[in-house]
């Protein structure tokens, strides 16, 4: 590790045995075991967060190259921002803050204030992206749009998943009432997603809907491959 970094990690160490004995010698036998476990948590720390900051990147892409131009919707709070973005012309970084903001409040309470915070950074995160990040538009083919725009926003949902975070805040709705209902989160996602393509057809058209149950089940199928991993997806 880099020994500057190192040397911060040491004085760190040494601070807080200090704090907790603060009468007694700190001998570098004591520093070098808190020094490693600052070590561990620090290269987690950089791991999560450059997952989410992938995972944003990413979600940004399918969102601005994929869907935004295309006016199609998905499930979930993105769904609900982009069909909000629709109807009202205002823009979708800001309608992504907005909707997801009820489930943050939520995940605080449900969860803990670590993993609403870090959300809370992570949707923050893509509001800017989308906001200031100009992607190209990829392609006018609506099969290309479903499919592609679905895969590279899972794969932005599922990154930030494994960041320690979420970038869609129905998962933490589904979570709740869940545990409130007797329903499974699949359950919940279903009908919450169902609610929302409905709206979609009444509102844009039902070609569009159907379009965003595509998009729907390639995004649900990629966050699955990237939480769960290679292995359980296929199978083995």
């Amino acid at each position: 590790m880099n020994s500057f970094i190192s040397k911060l990690l040491f004085t760190i160490a040494r601070k807080k045995l200090e704090g907790k004995n603060a009468t007694t010698p700190i001998s570098k036998k004591q520093i070098v075991p808190l020094v490693r476990t600052l070590q561990v948590e620090l290269t987690h720390a950089i791991k999560e967060y450059l997952f989410i900051s992938v995972g944003v990147f990413s979600a940004g892409f399918g969102l601005k190259g994929f869907l935004l131009p295309n006016r199609f919707i998905d499930g979930g709070a993105t769904g609900i921002s982009l069909l909000l973005e629709n109807i009202t012309h205002i823009d979708l970084s800001y309608m992504l803050l907005i909707v997801n903001l009820p489930f943050l409040i939520l995940a605080s309470k449900i969860f803990n204030v670590k993993f609403a915070l870090r959300s809370v950074a992570a949707i923050t995160f893509l509001a800017l992206v989308v906001h200031y990040v100009d992607y190209p538009t990829i392609t006018d083919d609506k099969l290309l749009i479903a499919v592609f725009g679905g895969f590279f926003l899972g794969l932005g949902i599922g990154m930030a998943m494994r960041g320690g975070s979420v970038i869609d805040g129905t998962e933490v709705l589904a979570i709740w009432l869940s545990r409130k209902l007797s329903l499974t989160i699949g359950d919940v996602l279903l009908i919450t997603n169902i609610i929302i393509f409905s709206f979609g057809a009444y509102i844009l058209t039902i070609e569009i809907a159907l379009y965003a149950i595509l998009t729907y089940l390639a995004a649900a199928k990629t966050v699955d491959f990237v939480v769960d991993g290679v292995e359980e997806y296929v199978g083995v």
